[in-house]
């Protein structure tokens, strides 16, 4: 009679047969994951391959997933290094991952495309967080390494151009394990310090293994946390990392970004003496348009000044005086000529003029005049006036003209 096994018995034998057989241990299995899990708390990664007609149950535990450079997605055709293995607690046999490379394309190119997307989303690609770079920075902070040729490429440029700018170095690894993380240390105390007024972050070409500090997200959340303008100056011309999109310029080599980063000091020279010219002559204008002015104003007030209103009445009153004495003296002359005309007339109708003549006038005692001998009474006293004087008269007796009525 057969002996009776337990469910785990069975589970176990069957585990020590899978392991036992060498075709299923360290084999390449190639499929599309679907039902993926990362468990984020222990880090496993669990996960259904398949193909077009069967599937299998696969997992990859948080040693060996740690070690991915890219998130695996449902959907994503992969090729795995695993071993094939029974799971005893659900009698399920499945794939124990060590390995997982993208089907088609590299590791590496999936990696940089997920991490693209994820910090685009985000918005550290955005145009509006991109800050200017300063026209004439004094200090020039540069995160490379300090015995490649980007460097002394950097150094070169910078003292030809603008040898007045001071170039601070933060020696780091450009490449291995540690590297990303201390281009990030190094970016974070320029930007603590406030150490520099531009930071060009970079290193000379390389293949894609080379660059891929500059692919971490902790050099990119760096760079765009920098208080600082960063220049990304990374690989050639045809590379391109996410420190590139992050940064606040890019620059296709390392020499470019130095001259990204400062001026020439002969365009500096030319632009300060044509500026000058500008300004001398744009003050020159100024000042005879305020000459000008001044002039005018002055006119204005001398025009308005007191002393030049009293000489303007002063004119006016000397002009109305002459215009008075001419009009009061020409009404003088006139009057006189009346007067003449009067007096002549006056003079030839005089009774003096008459007396003169050897006539005379008699006036009674009261100063009357005697107009006809009847007023005169005997005795009486009258005066006879002459031309020249007058006599005293008593009237003895009075004659009647026989030919007066």
């Amino acid at each position: 009679m057969s002996s009776i096994l337990k469910v785990s018995q069975i589970n176990t034998y069957l585990k020590s047969v899978f392991e036992s057989d060498s075709n299923l241990r360290n084999i390449y299995v190639c499929g599309e994951i679907s039902n993926f899990t990362n468990h984020y708390r222990s880090g496993h990664m669990y996960f259904t391959l398949k193909d077009e007609s069967s599937a299998i149950k696969a997992v990859m535990f948080r040693s060996a997933a740690q070690r991915l450079r890219f998130e695996p997605e449902n959907g994503m055709k992969v090729l795995v290094r695993c071993t094939v293995s029974v799971f005893e607690r659900d009698g399920t046999y499945q794939l124990y991952c060590e390995d997982m490379q993208p089907e088609g394309i590299g590791e590496l190119t999936v990696a940089f495309e997920q991490m693209k997307r994820k910090l685009e989303s985000e918005g550290l690609f955005s145009v509006e967080h991109k800050k200017p770079l300063p026209l004439y920075p004094e200090k020039i902070g540069v995160v490379t390494s300090p015995t490649g040729a980007a460097l002394q490429d950097i150094i070169n440029v910078i003292s030809r151009r603008y040898p007045s700018g001071q170039i601070i170095l933060a020696p780091v690894k450009v490449q291995g394990v540690d590297a990303a993380r201390e281009v990030s240390d190094a970016i974070d105390r320029f930007s603590e310090l406030n150490a520099c007024d531009v930071l060009i972050v970079g290193r000379g070409g390389g293949s894609i293994e080379d660059l891929w500090a500059f692919n971490e997200e902790i050099v990119a959340r760096s760079v765009f946390n920098c208080k600082i303008p960063v220049i990304s100056a990374v690989g050639h011309e045809t590379d391109f990392t996410i420190c590139d999109f992050v940064s606040d310029m890019r620059a296709p080599t390392p020499s470019a970004a130095a001259e990204l980063a400062v001026p020439d000091y002969r365009e500096v020279l030319y632009y300060a003496d044509k500026t000058l010219d500008g300004m001398a002559a744009i003050v020159h204008q100024l000042i005879g348009d305020y000459e000008y002015r001044l002039l005018h104003q002055k006119q204005r007030l001398e025009n308005n000044s007191p002393h030049k209103v009293l000489q303007l009445y002063s004119q006016c009153v000397d002009a109305c005086s002459t215009s008075i004495n001419a009009a009061m003296f020409k009404k003088i002359d006139t009057y006189s000529n009346v007067l003449s005309l009067y007096a002549l007339s006056l003079e030839g109708a005089s009774p003096l003029k008459t007396l003169s003549r050897g006539y005379a006038i008699v006036k009674d005692d009261m100063g009357a005049t005697v107009k006809k001998a009847a007023d005169l009474k005997q005795g009486s006293d009258i005066d006879i006036v002459f031309h020249d004087c007058t006599a005293r008269c008593t009237v003895n007796e009075i004659i009647m003209d026989e030919t007066t009525d």
